[in-house]
């Protein structure tokens, strides 16, 4: 009686330049052996197909796909993983991704990738993971951009404690009331706060920022990161406030704040 190996489940980081006016080159943004890792996978589970068709057809430029781009087989995360959140923490119960790993179970390997860089790190995805190991499945991340990390190393901020904290409120007074938390915390145990925000409301949220942290607090921002036109810059809050300089309303950027 014969026994089926099991496939493993890649980890598939994506470049930065998601909805960026430019693109930067694949092969300088991730490691020859992750494209060619990619190139070799036929299924896939993914926060968006049509993304994840023109990132493959980016890999395939430079390494052969090892099936047709029609002929991969894409599955897309619920929705309602993309509003939720993959454990339940907005009062819904925990999501199972187990049926996304059907294939994985008869010996296929599978790519777990997202928009933009790591999956299931301030993405979707980590039910993927877990339902992985649940099943007994190897789970493999392959090596490329983590924006959180870059911004952190680009800020001068604390790297030793550190939070990330995902998006603020869209209200503007509960928006204010976070902003105060996270610095309260920053300033009192010296954890640097990160925090991202939907491109077209970046303009928004910093001037949040700049009008309601105290002088003091050092605010950073980093923003088209590994593209030629990429943003780091840190200041104390008194420093911006003398040059505002606000993110445009199209690059993806990454906030940290703290002492």
């Amino acid at each position: 009686m014969s026994t089926v190996t099991l496939g493993t489940l890649y980890l598939v980081p994506a470049p930065l330049d998601f909805g960026c006016d430019t693109q930067a080159p694949l092969q300088d943004a991730l490691p020859t052996s992750t494209l060619q890792t990619a190139a070799r996978l036929t299924h896939w589970v993914c926060e968006n197909a049509k993304s994840t068709r023109a990132y493959l057809k980016r890999i395939d430029a430079l390494h052969p796909l090892a099936a047709p781009l029609q002929q991969q087989q894409i599955t897309e995360l619920p929705r309602e993983v993309h509003k939720k959140g993959d454990h339940g923490d907005k009062g819904s119960a925990p999501f199972d991704a187990r049926p996304l790993l059907a294939a994985a179970l008869v010996g296929h390997h599978i790519g777990l990738v997202s928009e933009a860089g790591m999956p299931a790190v301030a993405d979707p995805g980590s039910s993927v993971v877990r339902a992985a190991h649940d099943l007994g499945l190897r789970v493999v991340p392959l090596v490329g951009p983590v924006s959180l990390l870059l911004a952190l190393a680009a800020s001068g901020l604390n790297g030793q404690n550190f939070a990330f904290v995902g998006y603020l409120p869209q209200d503007a007074q509960e928006r204010t009331q976070r902003i105060k938390e996270l610095e309260s915390i920053a300033l009192r145990t010296g954890q640097t706060q990160l925090f991202i925000e939907t491109p077209y409301r970046n303009a928004a949220l910093w001037q949040a920022l700049v009008q309601t942290l105290q002088p003091h607090t050092r605010l950073a921002l980093a923003s088209g990161l590994t593209l030629p036109e990429a943003r780091t810059e840190s200041q104390l809050v008194r420093q911006w406030r003398q040059q505002p300089a606000a993110p445009d309303n199209r690059t993806p950027v990454v906030f940290a704040l703290g002492r």
